[in-house]
């Protein structure tokens, strides 16, 4: 008997807060074709329905590199290439229109088991990848252009497209294009809210850890430090990925699709289980406002509970707010932090800075230091202080404080420091 685990209700709002926000919104899905061989793609295919089930439109774009390799040992016949970058010849071309339709087929079997609507198209326009030095590609080809007004209509009528990398010309001769190539046309063209490639890794990870966000500026320097290290399919998809950014798709997702609940943990969970690069404002500070009162205090009660905070209780929170500012990730306060001015003494206080545990590692406080320090300055201070029993190290490592003294905390603030008698460590920042 499988055991039955209990679902929080906290659980159950924060999705319904996701499905609000994704309704009518659309996916592009680029599977690899090393997940749809696995034994494991059907419990994917069966996430992939729970999104539509919630009205989430989604669009199938898959690869079939591992089924070609397969079919080419088993018939004994050599692949010139195997994920569409490389020269195509015609066995080859005949291999790949065998291995890429029975993926689709696979795909929409898996589908009808849930009940899904699905229906492979032949929605991408190719046009030959031609010759390039020297060397003539043969039947590799170039996405030209998708046919949008056959998948808006798939779409419209609660229909999942599945797209195989073959493309097609006017005069209907076949190429073998590459599924990266496809996604990121299909995202573009359709502007979708998010192209998601499901491959069997969780993305980019930095000393062991998972790295849960890029911007588009981190993400290219990421490449251009480390990308010699990758696989040629990561290197693919993460340069496509870029460019999917830079082409309108707000957020670009890696996840592992050999995961158990990798998509759905990747959608419906604020932290994610993989890597994505965003676009433009996925991440900000802003000033908190009179609705954030509560999440501050929600957000503040563990570390208030070790000591690391000072308590606080919601009406002075409310009362203090002008002095809060947040960090939000997809409209989801993840992290706060306050600044009080000490005018005359030209003098500022960096308090209450807290990033949730699920968000640590990731250069959020760091962030928040850097924007209220350039508030203080802004504001005429020439220094910024901070006050820390547990996280001293990490202001002085992170943050670029040193040690003060009581003296410099202005009369005011001092005052106020013995009287909590917390013996916090008094920390400096110069301006």
């Amino acid at each position: 008997m499988v055991p039955c685990v209990a679902m929080k209700a906290t659980d159950l709002r924060g999705i319904l807060g996701y499905m609000v926000r994704f309704r009518d919104r659309l996916f592009v899905l680029n599977i690899d074709s090393a997940v749809l061989a696995a034994d494991t793609y059907r419990t994917l295919l069966l996430d992939i329905s729970v999104l539509r089930s919630l009205n989430i439109n989604v669009l199938i774009v898959h690869g079939a590199s591992r089924r070609i390799a397969a079919l080419a040992d088993q018939l004994g016949q050599p692949a010139s290439d195997l994920d569409g970058l490389g020269i195509t010849d015609t066995p080859t071309l005949e291999l790949a229109l065998l291995a890429a339709y029975r993926f689709a087929h696979d795909i929409l079997q898996g589908l009808a088991e849930s009940d899904v609507r699905a229906a492979v198209t032949n929605a991408v326009v190719a046009h030959p990848a031609g010759i390039r030095g020297g060397r003539d590609f043969q039947h590799t080809g170039k996405v030209e252009r998708v046919d949008t007004p056959l998948l808006h209509q798939l779409l419209g009528e609660g229909v999942v497209p599945v797209i195989p990398p073959i493309g097609m010309d006017g005069n209907g001769r076949s190429y073998r294009v590459n599924s990266d190539q496809v996604a990121l046309a299909v995202a573009q063209a359709l502007n979708a809210d998010k192209l998601m490639y499901i491959t069997t890794h969780n993305g980019i990870a930095e000393a062991g850890a998972l790295s849960a966000q890029f911007s588009v500026a981190e993400a290219k320097t990421c490449l251009r430090s480390r990308g010699a290290q990758w696989t040629p399919e990561m290197r693919s998809q993460w340069e496509h990925g870029l460019r999917a950014c830079e082409q309108g798709v707000q957020r670009v997702h890696f996840i592992n699709g050999l995961q158990d609940e990798a998509l759905l943990g990747e959608v419906f969970s604020n932290e994610g289980v993989g890597t994505m690069i965003y676009a433009n404002e996925y991440q900000s500070i802003r000033p908190a406002r009179k609705r954030d009162t509560g999440i501050i205090l929600r957000l503040i009660r563990e570390a208030v509970s070790a000591e690391e905070l000072v308590a606080r209780t919601r009406r002075e929170i409310h009362e203090q707010l002008d002095h809060f500012f947040v960090f939000e990730i997809d409209r989801n306060v993840v992290a706060c932090a306050g600044l009080r001015t000490y005018a005359a003494e030209g003098l500022a206080e960096l308090h209450c800075l807290f990033v949730a545990a699920a968000h640590e590692n990731q250069g959020i406080g760091r962030k928040l230091i850097e924007y209220c320090a350039d508030r203080a300055r802004a504001l005429g201070c020439r220094r910024l202080l901070a006050l820390s029993t547990q996280t001293f190290n990490y202001f002085k490592h992170k943050g670029g404080f040193e040690e003060g003294q009581l003296d410099d905390l202005p009369a005011e603030r001092k005052a106020a420091y013995q009287q909590q008698g917390r013996q916090s460590r008094i920390l400096i920042k110069d301006l």
